[in-house]
């Protein structure tokens, strides 16, 4: 019978998979820790147009009103 060893790599991605797992049962979900947080003061065009799209059907009752 071959005998596996349990080598350091082993001991890491088990560390590393226990760590993932007891944090996505804390929070409900994973969570991303390397996401930029973005800052709303800088231009985004696409949140720009999210942000009218809706307020869009309110702008309509209100001009023919």
């Amino acid at each position: 019978m071959n005998k596996r060893t349990f080598t350091q790599r082993d001991y890491i991605k088990a560390n590393r998979r226990a760590s993932r797992l007891a944090e996505i049962e804390d929070h409900m979900h994973p969570v991303n820790i390397a996401r930029v947080h973005k800052s709303k003061k800088v231009y985004d065009r696409k949140r720009d147009k999210a942000e009218m799209k809706k307020a869009l059907p309110y702008l309509f009752l209100v001009g023919l009103c």
